[in-house]
């Protein structure tokens, strides 16, 4: 599959074990996929992200990527449904970290703390490479671009998506972003 990969497409991977390489996750999920993406410069999806104003905003995904990471990929709209049950998510998440140290909920846990470890990629990110596939084909486009893997990102619930959607993204939001700024080159 890679071989049909674009050179944008290459670097948001590469980009993406590189996130995961300086957080010192063991693995590369979504989370990295979206930061990969952010970082992008010159590329379809950074044009489409530029438009949507989320470049702007890297550090503040960045943020709320880290803190559904930190929640075992609890949602802020699951943490306040929860709250709204009574069930203080926050409360619980500060007394497992109490008992079994910070990030003990993240859903990967540190890579040993070695530099150049092979990152493996979670069941979510390669779900998300062919998700991309799917829909470069269902597009028409003989290659996956970085184009595709935003859309891959926010076409599913998971964490890059509902981090998204905290930022009032939704994937039609991104599909037609994705189909002005094309026009526009």
């Amino acid at each position: 599959m890679f071989e049909k990969f674009t050179k944008d497409a290459r670097a948001v991977v590469n980009g993406a074990v590189a996130q995961a390489d300086r957080t010192g996750s063991a693995t590369v999920g979504e989370p990295e996929l979206l930061l990969a993406l952010l970082d992008r410069t010159d590329s379809p999806a950074a044009a489409a992200l530029g438009a949507l104003g989320l470049r702007a905003r890297r550090d503040s995904v960045a943020d709320a990527l880290a803190a559904a990471r930190r929640r075992g990929g609890i949602s802020t709209a699951d943490a306040q449904a929860l709250a709204g049950l009574g069930i203080d998510v926050e409360e619980i998440l500060a007394r497992v970290e109490r008992e079994h140290g910070v990030g003990a909920l993240a859903a990967s846990g540190p890579a040993n703390g070695r530099k150049g470890t092979r990152r493996r990629f979670a069941p979510e990110a390669k779900s998300v490479l062919e998700r991309s596939l799917r829909i470069a084909l269902g597009r028409g486009d003989r290659h996956i671009g970085d184009q595709h893997l935003l859309l891959a990102l926010a076409a599913r619930p998971g964490p890059a998506a509902t981090v998204l959607a905290d930022h009032g993204v939704a994937y039609g939001d991104v599909e037609r972003a994705v189909g002005e700024t094309a026009g526009a080159s």
